[in-house]
């Protein structure tokens, strides 16, 4: 019997992923996350369900559809727990909790919010959460200016935008030969000693749409490095060597993408190499958190060769289906966010800096 994943028919269905997932539960389908994949006859039960339910919602009055659609706005500090997001926007701490497990989010009530939560919360209760925090330095009379951390997300010109992916992993597993392949360059051998030794920042074009990727270093001397990049990102790519399998900068780099709350997809490099063990690597991740979704957990995993490109154009589909999935999207008429990746001074040329802007 055919299958198809849950976000093939939510795109024909015209639904997000998680409103498909929500009806999917409702109707007592085992399902973990988009990539989950069910049958036909599942399928047609969801369709049937979602007919009947369109037949009820036309009968509602337009006073009903008018309340549905109006949106509030309200300013989030930053540092703001759960339980006082929740009293803001008017409901329990326990349904903003049990909202933000639903969708993955493991935060208690008494825990701050990030901008990952702040989404969710978002899009489950129909309204806009921007994000402040005041930081001393110029700017007002009093010594204090106001950044608006999430604000230029909310324009009325939202426009998709590129995804920034986080590529990482332990030290000479093979990162920067990865994106080498992608960017059609030689960078490693220029890196003293064959290690990155900075975060580098590059644009490359698959199938039409531009990805934006850093390349942070996997020795153990560059942590802070590693920590940057994840914060700055919008996907992390964990590089695995199938011959070489999890190490110490592999868990650091896990735990560096799972603290900034970004999606993570694994490319398992060197499948090439006689003495690769890709099923070994699978359990070492499982067993460090990352459950393959063809185990039936959520991640993605994809069998790669930096070298010889096996496997490189299923991992950019995989970047750009998890983009589109976290719907990335931002304002291009509004004021700027940008992100200082790293600086320098270059003798010739004075300070230099490597800026993502937003």
């Amino acid at each position: 019997m055919s299958k198809l994943r849950v976000y093939e028919l939510a795109k024909l269905l015209g639904k997000s992923n998680k409103e498909l997932l929500d009806i999917l539960i409702d109707l007592g389908v085992d399902v973990k996350s988009h990539m989950s994949s069910i049958d036909n006859d599942t399928a047609q039960i969801v369709e049937e369900s979602l007919g009947a339910s369109s037949s009820e919602k036309g009968k509602g009055t337009k006073e009903e559809a008018h309340s549905v659609i109006k949106t509030k706005t309200f300013d989030v500090s930053e540092g703001s727990t759960v339980k006082a997001v929740a009293q803001l926007i008017g409901i329990t701490p326990a349904e903003a909790v049990k909202c933000l497990i639903g969708a993955g989010l493991m935060v208690p009530a008494d825990s701050p919010v990030d901008e990952k939560s702040l989404k969710v919360l978002e899009e489950a209760y129909n309204v806009v959460l921007t994000m402040i925090c005041e930081e001393e330095g110029a700017g007002d009379d009093d010594g204090t200016c106001t950044v608006i951390k999430r604000a230029q997300f909310h324009g009325d010109h939202m426009e998709p935008r590129p995804p920034i992916v986080t590529v990482m992993g332990h030290v000479d597993h093979g990162k920067t030969t990865l994106l080498d392949f992608i960017r059609k360059t030689n960078i490693t051998a220029r890196e003293a000693g064959g290690i990155t030794q900075h975060i580098g920042a590059s644009t490359v074009k698959h199938q039409g749409k531009e990805i934006v990727f850093l390349d942070t270093p996997g020795h153990e001397a560059f942590t802070s490095m590693r920590a940057r990049g994840a914060q700055a990102t919008d996907i992390a790519i964990l590089v695995v060597a199938a011959d070489d399998g999890v190490m110490p900068q592999t868990r650091e780099a896990i735990n560096h993408a799972k603290a900034a709350s970004v999606p993570i997809i694994v490319a398992i490099n060197k499948i090439d190499k006689p003495a690769a063990k890709p099923e070994r690597v699978r359990q070492q991740l499982s067993d460090a958190g990352l459950v393959p979704e063809e185990w039936g957990g959520t991640t993605i995993m994809v069998e790669v060769s930096a070298k010889s490109g096996q496997g490189m154009d299923q991992l950019l589909e995989m970047i750009l289906l998890v983009a589109e999935i976290e719907e990335l999207k931002a304002d291009p008429t509004v004021k700027p966010r940008g992100v200082v990746v790293e600086a320098k001074l270059d003798k010739g040329k004075g300070p230099v800096a490597t800026v993502l802007v937003l």
